[in-house]
């Protein structure tokens, strides 16, 4: 099944280093962000991926072109260098396309424009690019393959660290919720698809607030709702909290390492009402 991905983010959250790559490219160890987000799906058996390009463009065709296998991989060196013998790998059974979809592109256009590269296929994955999970992607294709849906994403908790003040007309304050502690849920991305999303979206859309919000109205939206690992990186703080747990090797979205349970139930919020942040 192939895999869209959206990588043309100016990541200006995050500029204070780095400051010509793209979101996607800013690195979580020896590794961008983005690769981490291929690995994932890999683990599935999903290695057909298409790269919707904008910011950044080069930062992302040069890294692939001169990628090292010996970054993540053990390997024997002999001969003083001159013959190097990999002994594991990560994208040798990879297709990458890599299509410029424009620099300020809505998401929606984005996946418009590679539309040609999806034909003949009656699924297909997409996501931003910069953001992680341990959510069993196998299960949730089942799910919504029984389903009558177009469009499919995560619901998770929300990640921010904000409050939600009740308070009446005179200003008085009579509670504050940490909106992680609140029932609400967002749009965690990890998309689903059917070639039936096209249908809903006109030239220049967002995939969200456009196509996902017209599939809605005609019941063809289902969003499932994830307890488990999910986690953005929009910025520097979030950033920085990734690159703590995988330093200290606490990074469930690794699941190609064999050390996590991804056999978790993956629980329906509602079939056709969306649940977009």
């Amino acid at each position: 099944m192939k895999v869209v991905l959206f990588c043309g983010g100016l990541g200006m959250r995050m500029r204070a280093d780095n400051q010509s790559l793209p979101k996607p490219m800013m690195p979580i160890g020896s590794r961008p962000v983005l690769w981490h987000v291929m690995r994932y799906y890999a683990h599935f058996g999903h290695t057909e991926f298409i790269l919707c390009l904008g910011h950044g463009a080069e930062a992302v065709k040069d890294y692939f072109l001169n990628y090292r296998e010996t970054a993540s991989n053990d390997f024997v060196l002999t001969k003083g260098g001159q013959h190097v013998e990999v002994l594991g790998t990560d994208i040798s059974d990879w297709t990458i396309s890599f299509i410029d979809t424009g620099m300020d592109t809505a998401i929606g256009e984005r996946l418009r424009r590679v539309r040609p590269y999806l034909e003949g296929d009656e699924f297909f994955l997409a996501n931003y690019g910069d953001v992680l999970t341990d959510a069993p992607m196998d299960l949730l294709v089942e799910e919504f393959a029984d389903s009558a849906c177009v469009a499919q994403f995560l619901a998770v908790k929300p990640q921010d660290s904000f409050h939600v003040v009740d308070f009446d007309e005179g200003g008085r304050v009579s509670g504050l919720t940490p909106v992680a502690d609140m029932s609400m849920c967002i749009n965690g991305g990890y998309f689903v698809l059917r070639q039936g999303i096209f249908d809903y979206l006109d030239e220049g859309d967002d995939l969200v607030m456009d196509g996902c919000v017209r599939a809605a109205r005609d019941g063809k939206l289902r969003a499932v709702r994830y307890p488990g690992f999910w986690a953005p990186m929009d910025t520097l703080k979030e950033r920085a909290r990734l690159e703590g747990m995988y330093a200290r090797g606490l990074s469930p979205w690794t699941l190609w390492r064999g050390t996590h349970d991804v056999a978790r139930a993956a629980t329906p919020v509602h079939d056709t009402t969306p649940v977009c942040g």
